[in-house]
């Protein structure tokens, strides 16, 4: 071969298209690899991010009212630099929505913490599996169910002094209270058949409901109601008055009796919670005597524990009304629902 038609020494296979290709055919199964091992730098560490964020948060769902949870809330995050994310009820279905809610979600639980202002419901969450095994749930400070009257309307002197008093001609027409499914008003009623018999109940709630009462959408309106003296006289939760009072209306609660119930707040840990870690610091941060004292300083609880209170109030079986919890509700609305 002449000397001209020898190819330059130099030449690599870069400059050979065909060269280039056969190579880069060799290689070519790596740029899948490098594309993946790129893009997992890049996402890996955003993923390990989100992860923390998401582990910094704690999901409550809070039948206390807002108005008194949030500042709670608020504290919370503070100390801790966890975010609490609540969600409310409706006063018409308090904790009975969110009770639904979570019976609903036992398979794929959503919250973390349930913060009850009543004990029936949780206990039949609790009866139901919805709480952690050890530990899963708590009593703290107590409101009551009280009558309340029209200052302007009524006399404390000619106020009924028992609930059977509710019935007579007096006050028909005159009595305003939420309805008795839902909320405070459904776990008194429940416990007041306890207290009296299924015959003297039954007897009661048919009496009560042909006296014409003013059935309403939760105790803060029933105190609203009496307040502008268009019913004289209300059954309500103690927080109902005092914010009522708070805003200069003329009311004011009866005395305790046998025929009270005491109300606590409920602090529970779900079964399987999405965050548990953040669950058991508010679980512990929401009983704190500081917390609860906040409460009953803002008038959301009357009082600390339910064992500083000296009147006899109602006596409940749990069990046993847990047991008698559906046939109840059923007579309920017989009775009510019109």
């Amino acid at each position: 071969m002449s000397a001209e038609a020898q190819p330059p020494k130099d030449r690599g296979w870069r400059s050979d298209p065909y060269a280039t290709r056969e190579v880069l055919g060799h290689f070519g199964f790596l740029w899948p690899i490098a594309v993946i091992a790129i893009l997992a730098a890049i996402l890996l560490p955003l993923l390990a991010w989100i992860k923390g964020k998401s582990r910094d948060q704690v999901i409550a769902y809070c039948a206390q009212d807002q108005v008194y949870a949030e500042p709670v809330l608020r504290e919370f995050n503070r100390q801790t630099g966890l975010k609490a994310r609540a969600v409310y009820d409706s006063e018409a279905v308090k904790t009975v929505g969110l009770a639904n809610r979570l019976l609903a979600e036992r398979q794929h639980p959503q919250c973390d913490v349930f913060w009850g202002n009543e004990e029936l419901r949780t206990r039949q969450l609790a009866a139901q599996g919805v709480f952690r095994e050890t530990n899963g749930w708590a009593v703290v400070g107590y409101r009551s169910r009280r009558i309340v009257i029209n200052t302007n309307r009524l006399a404390l002197a000619a106020a009924p002094r028992s609930l059977l008093e509710l019935t007579n001609e007096t006050w028909r027409g005159k009595v305003a209270l939420a309805y008795p499914q839902f909320g405070t008003t459904a776990t008194h009623f429940h416990a007041l058949r306890q207290h009296w018999g299924d015959e003297r109940w039954q007897a009661w709630c048919r009496a009560l409901a042909a006296n014409k009462p003013l059935l309403l959408d939760g105790n803060s309106v029933v105190v609203r109601m009496v307040g502008r003296g268009e019913a004289w006289l209300g059954l309500t939760d103690s927080d109902d008055v005092a914010t009522g009072q708070a805003e200069n209306l003329p009311v004011a609660q009866l005395l305790m009796t046998d025929e009270t119930l005491l109300i606590p707040n409920t602090i529970g840990v779900i079964r399987g919670a999405p965050h548990p870690e953040s669950a058991a610091r508010l679980f512990e941060h929401l009983q704190r005597s500081e917390v609860v004292r906040q409460l009953v300083i803002a008038h959301a609880l009357e009082g600390i524990s339910p064992g500083e209170v000296t009147t006899p109030t109602l006596k409940v079986n749990w069990d046993a009304l847990l047991l008698d919890l559906e046939s109840t509700t059923a007579e309920l609305n017989r009775i009510f629902l019109r």
